[in-house]
């Protein structure tokens, strides 16, 4: 078991209703974390689904799902930014 920091960002910490959160995890991956975010179900599910464009950073660099994830990291979730 491992304590990882979570930080929401923009529309996903609109809809979750909070911007961070202390987890207890037993995923090896932010993939894993991830799919452990989305089995709690209700909006989790719909922020975090597969099919949603979701940018994922780990300790505050840009990551994939296949992301190692180790003890009291920061992981990061948010939408995709644009520009203009």
């Amino acid at each position: 078991m491992k304590t990882v920091h979570i930080k929401y960002f923009a529309s996903i910490r609109e809809a979750i209703g909070h911007s961070t959160e202390v987890l207890d995890t037993e995923a090896a991956t932010l993939g894993g974390l991830r799919a452990e975010l989305l089995a709690r179900g209700g909006v989790y599910a719909e922020v975090l689904a597969p099919g949603r464009a979701v940018r994922m950073a780990l300790n505050q660099v840009m990551a994939g799902e296949g992301a190692a994830l180790p003890s009291q990291a920061e992981v990061a979730f948010f939408p995709p930014v644009t520009g203009g």
